[in-house]
Order: C-alpha cells, then structure tokens, then sequence
C-alpha cells in the first residue's frame, strides 16, 4: 500500500495537454478524448490506490467499470492543459464509487466531470470478487481524508429534458 503521511484531497497528480489529432470538426476536443484523458486520470488514482497496474500483474485482480456519467460543461481546445482531479464517494468490499473533474490549468474552469462505479473483479473467473483486507484499510483511509471534501453538484445527476423552463 502507499507510503504517505497525507492524503490529498482531492487526488490532483494528472496533468496533460490537448492534442492535435484530438480536434473534431467544430474545432474542439471531441468527446471520446474528453474520456479518455479521465481515463487517464483513473490510471493515476488507482496507482495511488494500491489497485493499479501493479496490482493486476500481482493479483490477477482488477477493477471494472460499471457505469459512468460524463458531463461537459466547457470546451477545450488545442494546446490548452488540463488536470484531473479524483475524489472517493464512496466504496464497500467489492465496489469503488469515485467523481473526477477535468480542470483547464490556465483558466481554473471546469471543463468536464466524470462520476464513476467500478467493482473489483477476479480475471482468471471474469467474476467480482471482495477487495484484499489491505486495500480495503487504505481505501477506507481515502474515503474518510475526501469525506470532508464537498459534494460534488453533478454527482447522481440524471439525464433528461427539463419541462417548463422559461425560455425553453
């Protein structure tokens, strides 16, 4: 497990920039690379987590996503940088519930959030399986430093044409 006096809250190590080849014809980031610089991000937090990379070659475990619920707010273009932030909402034996924004470094702005459920899965079964004592401790520790973070407004957010909207 990791080896830190303090936890960050939120998780703020990924860091990169907006490619070329990632421009689609309106002249923004299209919204597949929207995910996979949040995937990205995922990397970073489940290294920091213990239950990365390192961990499937180590276990033959690793976790799955279940569902996600992406939300653009801003465009990005071009050049711009953007950094990945990671909170834990919450997790049991066999699940993870976590939210990342996607923050432009020059601007402060958010440009996206993304709210994630991944459960901890056997590979060699394809069958979840309950997270090692371990890594729960840590993961628990996690969830208590990012508890005092506040809730996120996009989290649990539906999808949906709203009615009676003035100006609508």
């Amino acid at each position: 497990m990791q080896q830190v006096t303090e936890i960050p809250a939120p998780l703020d190590r990924h860091v990169e920039t907006v490619l070329p080849e990632w421009q689609d014809c309106n002249g923004h980031m299209n919204v597949a690379y929207y995910l996979h610089v949040f995937d990205r991000g995922v990397d970073v937090l489940f290294d920091f987590l213990g239950v990365g990379a390192a961990y499937r070659v180590q276990t033959g475990c690793s976790l799955f996503t279940l569902e996600q619920h992406l939300v653009y707010l801003s465009e990005l273009r071009v050049g711009d940088q953007v950094r990945v932030t990671s909170q834990i909402v919450d997790c049991d034996a066999k699940r993870l519930h976590y939210f990342q924004r996607m923050v432009h470094v020059a601007t402060g702005r958010i440009a996206a959030t993304c709210e994630n459920l991944s459960i901890h899965t056997d590979l060699k079964q394809r069958r979840t399986a309950p997270l090692p004592a371990a890594s729960l401790a840590w993961l628990a520790a996690v969830k208590r430093a990012h508890a005092a973070l506040p809730r996120p407004a996009e989290l649990g957010r539906t999808i949906g044409v709203r009615q009676g909207r003035p100006g609508a």
